[in-house]
């Protein structure tokens, strides 16, 4: 085909929206219609001659060549996708038909920008992977790390960042950080306030340094460029930032890539805050709302998984009830603040005394349970009974005055004494209602083993 040839085939398919390009057999460009500058931002002018990987995205040149290879081999594409390097340095996404000419020997090629599209179906899929992951994670680091690896596949990035502001405290959190061992400095704290205070995305790169106020002006030297912030917005307020940063030589964040992450930044925020309630739900259905402690129905499965590992490891363990002596009266005198303070206390004194392994709940008023795992004697779960009873016995230095509560604890073990949970809960229960009829603010083993299941308890 000669100069002619395509000067006349140009009259017709300039005025097409789609690019129609022919490239030699050593891949360079030899033709391409008006509608390339559309797609590519340059010029018909600028293409010919230059190599058409060149202009290939780096991660799809591969393939390309693999494509093209097919192509002049004989093979028609019809729905080949690959991506460009326009002029201006924004990716383009296109769609390409090709076939090749044996008789021209060249490949003639039409292709169609498909950016507008894929850009929908990414926003599409990032909707539905944050929201899924708003459900499937199965707390909030987990989904801030599944949050950090959907962003990760839509934007560039070497550093992922999440800050989340405390209404109660105004303090900034980092509550995620991919660079764990580089942990957020004081110029990354400054650069998170600042898009939470401003509401606003901040681009900070050498490149608009001059845009910037002086605050984050400062900022914008050679270790801070390329740096991406996004306001997490819930409604009317902000309740963090989400940061991108990327490697310096690498290519400024574009106006497609700033759309896009702000588009997911909502639907972020609105995971966050779902995910929070739904642990603060979680939090206030299963522990004590005063002490802090577990409540009845977590301590009922904790004891429930205390009891089928010790009938798999054939192990032991003790239930502790323990009842604060005189408490009501420590409560009528100074009032009920002085006494809540008196259970809150109690509880940190009790927790200091255990093993990682063991669990103390509040059952209420002023009773706790504390389930001892893997005793292996009569004697450990006595020593940690006595532990927790000197411990409760020294003063409590409380509006004033030195109060002085002290503990009546029963104690039952497993499966000294019964293997059922409830029953076990009923002798420790009665072992200390007897420590407290003897004078109480003593440990009290329970002398009772209750019979097995289907035999009755003898009177």
């Amino acid at each position: 085909m000669n100069t002619d040839s395509y000067k006349a085939l140009s009259n017709y398919i300039d005025l097409l929206l789609d690019a129609i390009c022919v490239v030699d057999k050593d891949g360079r460009f030899e033709f391409v219609s008006a509608g390339a500058e559309r797609i590519f931002g340059y010029k018909p002018a600028e293409m010919l001659g230059r190599p058409m990987i060149e202009l290939v995205h780096p991660d799809d040149r591969e393939r390309t060549l693999a494509a093209a290879a097919e192509i002049n081999a004989g093979v028609v594409k019809v729905d080949f996708e690959n991506r460009y390097i326009r002029k201006d340095g924004q990716i383009v996404y296109l769609l390409w038909s090709a076939r090749w000419s044996h008789n021209d020997q060249r490949r003639v090629a039409v292709a169609r920008d498909i950016s507008r599209s894929k850009h929908i179906e990414a926003r599409q899929a990032a909707i539905y992977a944050i929201s899924e992951a708003a459900f499937a994670s199965d707390d909030l680091p987990a989904l801030y790390r599944n949050i950090q690896h959907i962003i990760a596949g839509l934007i560039p990035m070497r550093r992922f960042s999440l800050a989340l502001s405390d209404n109660s405290s105004q303090q900034l959190h980092f509550v995620y950080d991919t660079a764990q061992q580089n942990p957020p400095h004081s110029e990354m704290l400054t650069f998170c306030a600042g898009v939470i205070r401003r509401a606003e995305t901040i681009l900070l790169s050498s490149d608009n340094r001059k845009e910037l106020p002086p605050k984050l002006r400062q900022l914008a030297g050679e270790k801070a460029a390329n740096w991406l912030g996004v306001p997490l917005k819930s409604h009317n307020a902000v309740i963090g930032a989400l940061m991108l940063q990327n490697d310096a030589e690498a290519a400024s964040y574009n106006s497609s890539e700033i759309e896009l992450l702000e588009f997911v930044s909502v639907q972020v925020a609105v995971a966050i805050e779902r995910k929070q309630m739904l642990e603060r739900l979680q939090h206030n259905a299963l522990y004590d709302q005063l002490t802090g402690l577990p409540n009845r129905e977590l301590f009922a499965d904790r004891l429930q998984s205390a009891k089928a590992r010790a009938e798999r490891e054939q192990g032991k363990f003790a239930l502790l009830y323990l009842d604060l002596d005189k408490f009501k009266p420590v409560n009528d005198q100074h009032g009920h603040h002085i006494g809540d303070q008196l259970l809150q206390l109690t509880a940190q004194r009790i927790l200091s005394c255990l093993r990682h392994s063991d669990t103390v709940a509040r059952f209420g008023g002023d009773e706790f349970v504390i389930l001892l795992e893997q005793v292996d004697s009569e004697h450990t779960a006595l020593q940690l009974a006595e532990k927790i009873r000197q411990a409760l016995n020294q003063p409590f230095a409380l509006a004033g005055h030195l109060l002085h509560i002290l503990p009546s604890i029963g104690v039952a073990l497993y499966p000294q004494h019964s293997k059922t949970e409830k029953e076990l809960l009923l002798l420790a229960d009665e072992a200390m209602y007897q420590g407290k009829k003897t004078g109480g603010n003593r440990v009290s083993l329970s002398c009772i083993a209750l019979p097995q299941q289907g035999t009755a308890r003898p009177v």
